[in-house]
């Protein structure tokens, strides 16, 4: 049990919109209870445009860190004081670090746990080897703009690109092909089968949402595995969908449990333990029902 909050207490937050769905709060406070650090971690609903005031209200606050979620990972490039290695090479920012000087002033430090998680949850999830593989990735955005390239560094053979508005994904394939010559990337649909299908849209949180994809120019009987970065509902339309057509799918929840616990790890300095926030999370998400 997480001791009172009090004057001594520190605190983090994840900022987006929406922010209703996330169930970062739940893993976080179960990871700081159970290594008795008198920290809180809290959600907050926050407008692009006002973004950069909530970062800099933050920092004047003191707060130790920051997670940023749709639509904020690529604004935040150029809102943060300096990029770490990983937000430089995946060019998103999910994790910010507040960071003191030797003079005592605070600097923003931008980083990207968000690519690494992907990838340990695919191969947990659904236990798939990523070299090699022909990925279908819808969305472009920043979510999946990161889910690309780190594919692309996982050495998948092939990669198709589907977004709403062509232009973002053509200029995405263009920075793979440049990154990564050795991936075969198209954009749009494949006429074979894949050995995943990710979807990296916003579409699924809600329960009125159409599929992410157009099932006339391709048809889930030829994913064999799909993963939907959602977690929150459980069952997204796409899985369910999915589900039916025979395919092995997983939710983002193994995502979100190891993008979260690189975070906890950068603010704490402590080994996260990861088992405990994947609990909560499930907890938070399942409720006393199975996934």
């Amino acid at each position: 049990m997480n001791a009172a909050i009090n004057n001594l207490t520190r605190l983090c937050a994840v900022l987006g919109s929406p922010i209703r769905h996330s169930a970062s709060p739940a893993m976080h406070n179960a990871a700081f209870a159970q290594l008795g650090l008198n920290w809180r971690y809290v959600a907050f609903e926050v407008d692009p445009k006002n973004l950069r005031a909530a970062i800099e209200g933050a920092r004047a606050m003191q707060f130790a860190g920051l997670n940023l979620t749709v639509p904020h990972k690529l604004l935040a490039v150029d809102m943060v004081d300096e990029l770490d290695a990983s937000a430089e090479k995946w060019g998103a920012v999910n994790t910010i670090q507040f960071v003191a000087d030797a003079k005592g002033s605070i600097h923003t430090l931008g980083s990207n746990t968000d690519a690494e998680g992907l990838a340990n949850s695919l191969r947990e999830d659904l236990s798939l080897n990523l070299q090699g593989a022909k990925v279908l990735l819808l969305g472009a955005g920043g979510a999946g703009r990161t889910a690309a390239l780190k594919l692309a560094a996982e050495k998948v053979a092939e990669l198709f690109l589907v977004n709403r508005t062509k232009s973002k994904a053509e200029v995405v394939a263009i920075e793979i092909q440049r990154q990564f010559p050795s991936v075969k990337v198209t954009v749009g649909y494949p006429t074979k089968e894949v050995d995943l299908l990710l979807n990296a849209t916003s579409l699924g949180l809600r329960p009125e949402d159409d599929l992410p994809l157009d099932e006339r120019q391709f048809s889930l009987k030829q994913a064999y595995t799909v993963y939907d970065m959602i977690y929150r509902p459980a069952a997204t339309p796409l899985l369910s969908a999915a589900k039916l057509a025979g395919c092995t799918t997983a939710n983002g929840i193994g995502m979100l449990v190891h993008q979260g616990a690189k975070a906890f790890e950068l603010w704490t300095g402590l080994a996260a333990p990861v088992s405990v926030m994947r609990d909560a999370v499930e907890r938070s998400v399942y409720g006393n029902a199975s996934p």
